[in-house]
This record gives structure tokens, C-alpha cells and sequence, in this order.
């Protein structure tokens, strides 16, 4: 699956994708919201293999899309949207972009896109996001989604020596404003 916006291309992860992925989890900025963990380079491989592994569930209830520029296949971040109760409709999402892509509304196209997919193409009636209340830019983000914060979690989570503050997004399907500026091909 691909789904394709008006600069991004959200596709599939291969395995050789946890090398894009690695060099910018090298990058001291984007681990500030992120736990330690003893060998990135063998964590990043294995979050890749399960990324990849995802795309055989059935059903399926998890995309992980690898974010690249439009005519350049490299791999400058990613996107998902994890189906957690089919049931009831709901999901959530996440997204990251290495640290030179930042400012330039990326993660905004392509967190749109994967909104638009599980609103219109999965019939969701709920899609969430979580974010570290540290980290206005993901704030922004969701922001421009539309989508409404719903709850600040006071310490809600251990790292780096601290304790960090979390923040619930979501939106609801009747919330959601459709964009025709993204394709989905199966």
C-alpha cells in the first residue's frame, strides 16, 4: 500500500529502512523525547522487522508507512495508525521526521494523509495521538489536524531522569474535514 500526497509518499517499510532511521535517531535532538535504549542500532532493526511484519497481519490493524519526498525513495521519517479496538472504531497515530525535514509542514501533510486513510478508506469513528507536552511541535501538529486535546497526564512518564507530562489528541469522524489531497493505492 502507498498513499500519496501532494509532496510525501507514504509506503511500505522494507528491511533495509532501519538505516535511514538509525542516522537520524543518532542525532541527540530527536532523542530528547525518547527513552535510552542500550543498542539503537539493533532496537531500530527490530522495530523495522516488526514494521515490516505488520503488513501481513489479517486483518490488519497496523500501518507503518515509511515517509519519503515525492521522487526520491529515501526514508526521511514515518507515519502510522494502529487500529487498538475495531469494535469501537478507534485508533491512534504517531509520526516522526528526521530533524533537517523539521519546519517545512511535512509532518503535518503526512499525518493528514494517514487521518484521511483511517477516517475514509477504515470507517473509523475515533483516531487519537499522544505527545510529550515538552514537545510544541507536535502540539502544532495535531493542532492543524483539528484535532482537540483531551487530556494532560501529570508525570506520566519515566526517562532520561525525569518525569515527563503527556497530552491526548483526537478527533472524531464527524470532526474530521475531508481533503482531497492525498491517493490510496492498494
Amino acid at each position: 500500500m502507498r498513499i500519496e500526497t501532494n509532496r510525501l509518499v507514504l509506503r511500505e517499510f522494507r528491511p533495509e529502512d532501519w538505516e535511514d532511521i538509525a542516522a537520524y535517531w543518532a542525532l541527540p535532538v530527536h532523542q530528547r523525547y525518547y527513552a535510552d535504549v542500550p543498542d539503537r542500532d539493533e532496537f531500530v532493526r527490530e522495530l523495522v522487522t516488526m514494521f515490516v511484519g505488520t503488513q501481513a497481519e489479517e486483518p490488519r490493524r497496523r500501518w507503518h508507512m515509511a515517509v519519503t519526498l515525492r521522487g526520491d525513495d529515501r526514508l526521511i521519517g514515518n507515519c502510522n495508525l494502529r487500529v487498538n479496538n475495531p469494535e469501537l472504531g478507534e485508533a491512534n497515530i504517531g509520526y516522526e521526521l528526521h530533524s533537517a525535514q523539521w519546519g517545512k509542514g511535512y509532518a503535518t501533510e503526512a499525518a493528514r494523509a494517514i487521518v484521511g486513510f483511517g477516517f475514509r478508506d477504515l470507517g473509523l469513528h475515533r483516531i487519537w495521538a499522544e505527545c510529550v507536552l515538552d514537545n510544541v511541535g507536535s502540539q502544532r501538529v495535531l493542532a492543524k489536524l483539528g484535532m482537540q486535546r483531551e487530556a494532560h497526564f501529570r508525570e506520566h512518564q519515566w526517562y532520561k531522569g525525569r518525569w515527563w507530562d503527556t497530552l491526548i489528541y483526537a478527533m472524531l469522524d464527524r470532526e474530521w474535514e475531508p481533503h482531497d489531497d492525498f491517493v490510496v493505492v492498494r
